[in-house]
Formats: C-alpha cells, structure tokens, sequence
C-alpha cells in the first residue's frame, strides 16, 4: 500500500466538496420558469453573457487533457508535444468566421445540437444521425480523457492502491469521479459547469503562475532546465528540443487539424449556443487566446519534469504521472493538493459539459427524431438527463479498457472522427451547393479510412490506436491521419455533387434562409420566432 499524503488529500478533497455543492446549488442559479424545457437543462437557458460563457468555454476546452496529457507528451517528446499551442492560435481566427453564423440560425430554428442545424440546412435525416452518432463517439474517449486525468492525481495522492491492487480499489478513483458528474450533471445539467468553471480557472491561474516562477527557481533556473532536458533527450535517442525535419509534416497536419477539429465537438458547440448574443460569441473568440498563453506555459512543466528527475530510471514510466509527480515533490503538501485540485476540477467541469452535450445529440438527433417525434419537451429533458448517466459509463468502460499510457491518442482519435462532420457543418454555414448524399458518402469514406489507418499503428502501450500519424497518399511525408481522413472527405463529398447536380437528383429542403445566419438576439425576426423546438 502507498503512503498517503495526507495535507494534500484533505485540501483536495475540501475543493472537491466545495464544487460539488456548487454543482448542486447551480440548479437555483438563474433558474428558468420553465426549467423542464431542454434548451434550459442542455443550454443553460441560451442566457450566458461575455465571462460567464468564456469561463465556461475555457473550462471546456482547457481541461485535465491540457494539465497531464500535453506536459506529458513534452515529457515523452520534446518538441513534438508542443503541437497543442499553434492548434489553439490557429482555431481562433478561424472559427470566428463562422462560429456566429451557427448561433445566429441555432437561436432562430431552436437548434440545440449541430445535428439539428444539418436537419434543418439539408433537410436529411440520415446525415443528421451520423452527425450525432459522430458526435456521441467523438465524446467518449475525450470524458474518459478527463477521467484518466483525475485517476493519475489520485494514483500520486496515494489513492488507488497503485497497480497491483485488485481492479476494484485500483479503478475506485474512476468510479467516484463517475458518481460526482452523474449527480450534479443530472440535477443542474449546463449550469453547474457554467459555475464551477469560475473556480477551476482561478485555481488553474494560480497554480501555473506559482508553478513558472516557483519550480525553475527551485530548479536552477529555465537555463538548467532546458539543459537538462536537451541532455535527456540526446541520452534518450529520441524526442528533442527541436523538432527534426522529418517530424515538420506531422506537427504542421496535426496543429492545422486539430483546430479544424476542436469547435466541431459537441461540447465546444453546447457551449457557444449557450450565449445570450452573436456579439457574445464574437467577443469570446477574441479574448479566447489569452487561454493559449496559459496553455505554453503548462507545456513548459514537462521539461521541467525532466530537470526535476521525475520517473528517471523508472523502465516504462507512465508519462501521464510526469506532472501529478512534479507538483509532489516540489510543492509544500498543502499547496501540492491546491493544484491537484485544480487538475481534478478541470476534468470534471469539462466531462459534465461533454456528457451534457453528447446527452442533447442523442435526445433532439436519435430519440425524437426517430424513436419518438411526438416527445414533449419535459420528455426531451428526462431522457436527456438519463443518457447523460449512460454517457459516463460508456467513458468509464472506455477508459478501462484501454492503456492509460495512450490517454493523448484517445482524445486525438476523437479529433480524427469529430473532424470528418467539419465539411457538412461548416460548409452549410456558407453554402447549400453540396448535396446531402454526397456528404453522408465523403463522411463515410473519411470515417472509414481515418479509423482504419489509426487502428493499424502500434506503439510500446498499445497494438492498436498507437498513434496519429501515417504516410499521406501521394506526398509520401507522415502526417495526420485525420487530416487525411479529412481531404479524402471532401474530395468525396465534391466530386458526387457534381455527378448528383449533373443528373439532377433531389435534393432535401432547406428551412432556413439567408438572414437567418446573420440575426441578433433582439431582430424583429427572432422575436418574432416560435418557442424553441425541435428542427424537424
């Protein structure tokens, strides 16, 4: 049995308390006259204004994957595992064009997931389910990434029993984790996020800002460090300060889509169509990067990592553990748990927000769609709140039953699937030119092709899904399979409407128009809409 390290578990487990009542007591927060209404659960009441909506969104997307996995794959690779910041400078920019447009037809129709608006844009039902179903996978191994997170901080704090205990008391961190989120997500559903998001980013804040300034002068300064890391590397014959030439491909093709990936989540979605405004949307995307620095930052904890010795001479050290480990041996104890919590509350706020909106995908896109078109909107929120509870035990099982060692590639093989529904989404922001059958086929062929090439990679962890990156077709340099996936999508998708528009075949309706995708909350046309529905 480990020792327990005791000041750090009291103070982590006073946090861990301290927001799962804020979970709870987030369900009087702003509450709706009509909370039975899904667009309250699953949305917050589309109500969020500027901070509360970046908190939320910087809870979302910043999580215990960019606290464990990022620094760990600088720990394991140099450079290589740097991709993580150009990706976040990257998608700014780029879904500022047209990350409003989606609100703007979302709140008009009463679209509550991206699944509805393909419903509504291209008038097929078949392409709106493999957009959900997509969804809902891609969802998966990114909760269980959150859970793999808080199990490593548990495994360090000395809960868990470590790796020869039996798989109950081994597992038991995964299954508390799993309780909290099912009770506070199904009595609050997004405004428990919303809320506790406000403390875990402060206490992010907190502990990176001490960790920068506090480690290295511990360490000897970033001089030593980076030293130490070069020499680590060189011994090591692989991974590097620097990135070798044949390595360029691969980081370009995975930064480039992995931000073409990142706000076609489901997650990222529930989170922008819970603003109040257009203008909110607009203003969070140009005051999102401040994240990005944060996020260099966080990087910079696996080098030092390394100059710290942590896991040196360890044979097949879990790399996930590189930073849990750099908090405990050089913070004070009370102060190791004040980051420990931080890394636990960024991975629950997170996974309630992802199980909320996979939960929304399978209510509005699988279950009144087909299973049940006459559910009344209290149906939509009780089914809602139960797929909710059925999301995290599909995250658990996933997670058991795959290495932990290979926690980076479950979210990244997510970002594989998730990237292949960027061409019917945001392409239907912009134009109705594609056919609905042509994407549904350029869908079918990036799914298929992305998720075979990633299940032939093996790594030292794992004989499948060991990696992201594999020979491009035609170029010969390695790059991004879902990248790949991607351009083989599209061209797909390009080439049968044109054989589609040349023989004339119907198309579905369109039930939007033009100025739908340009309106504010307020326009006479959105007062003047409906209440909220399904887009069917």
């Amino acid at each position: 049995m480990k020792d327990v390290n005791v000041p750090a578990l009291v103070v982590f487990v006073l946090f861990f308390l301290l927001v799962t009542a804020m979970g709870f007591l987030a369900s009087r927060w702003r509450r709706a006259d009509n909370a039975a209404h899904l667009d309250e659960w699953g949305l917050g009441g589309r109500s969020f204004g500027t901070w509360v909506t970046w908190f939320l969104l910087g809870g979302d997307l910043y999580t215990a994957y960019t606290f464990v996995a990022v620094p760990a794959a600088v720990y394991a690779t140099g450079a290589a595992g740097f991709f993580a910041v150009p990706y976040t400078i990257i998608a700014y920019p780029l879904v500022f064009l047209f990350l409003p447009r989606l609100w703007s037809v979302s709140r008009v129709h009463g679209y509550v997931t991206p699944a509805d608006f393909v419903r509504g844009r291209y008038g097929s039902r078949p392409l709106s389910l493999v957009v959900a179903l997509t969804g809902i996978l891609a969802t998966m191994p990114y909760i269980a990434l959150q859970l793999v997170g808080i199990q490593a901080v548990l495994d360090v704090l000395g809960v868990g029993g470590g790796e020869n205990a039996n798989w109950f008391v081994k597992d038991l961190p995964l299954f508390l984790a799993f309780g909290v989120l099912a009770a506070y997500t199904y009595s609050s559903g997004l405004r428990a996020p919303a809320l506790i998001a406000f403390v875990k980013d402060a206490l992010v804040y907190i502990v990176i800002i001490v960790a920068v300034i506090y480690i290295p002068l511990r360490l000897g300064g970033y001089g030593h460090i980076f030293d130490a890391a070069a020499d680590h590397f060189k011994q090591a014959k692989a991974g590097g300060l620097t990135l070798p030439d044949n390595k360029q491909w691969t980081y370009a093709t995975l930064g480039l889509g992995s931000a073409m990936a990142l706000f076609m989540y489901p997650h990222s979605v529930t989170g922008v169509l819970a603003s109040k405004s257009r203008n909110t949307v607009r203003r969070n995307m140009a005051i999102m990067p401040a994240y990005s620095l944060m996020l260099g930052l966080l990087a910079l904890l696996g080098f030092m990592a390394i100059a710290a010795g942590v896991g040196s001479g360890v044979k097949g050290y879990n790399s996930q553990l590189s930073v849990p480990q750099l908090f405990a041996s050089m913070f004070p104890d009370w102060f190791t748990g004040v980051a420990f919590a931080a890394i636990g509350i960024g991975a629950l706020v997170p996974a309630a927000i992802m199980s909320i909106a996979a939960a929304n995908l399978f209510t509005r896109n699988v279950y009144k769609e087909w299973l049940k078109p006459a559910a009344t909107p209290a149906d939509e929120t009780r089914i809602a709140k139960l797929v909710s509870l059925l999301v995290k035990v599909g995250a658990l099982v996933f997670v058991l039953g795959m290495d932990k060692q290979a926690a980076i590639n479950l979210q990244l093989l997510g970002g594989l699937w998730i990237l292949q529904t960027f061409v019917a989404i945001v392409g239907g922001l912009f134009t109705r030119w594609f056919h609905h059958w042509a994407l549904f086929a350029g869908w079918a062929a990036g799914m298929v092709y992305g998720t075979w090439k990633a299940y032939g990679l093996a790594s030292p962890a794992t004989k499948h899904f060991g990696g992201n990156a594999a020979e491009i077709p035609g170029i010969g340099e390695i790059g991004y399979i879902g990248l790949t996936a991607f351009a083989l999508n599209l061209i797909v998708a390009v080439a049968l409407t044109l054989v589609l528009r040349a023989v004339k075949a119907p198309d579905g309706p369109d039930e939007t128009k033009p100025s739908d995708y340009s309106a504010e909350a307020g326009d006479d046309e959105l007062e003047n809409a409906p209440e909220p529905v399904a887009a069917h």
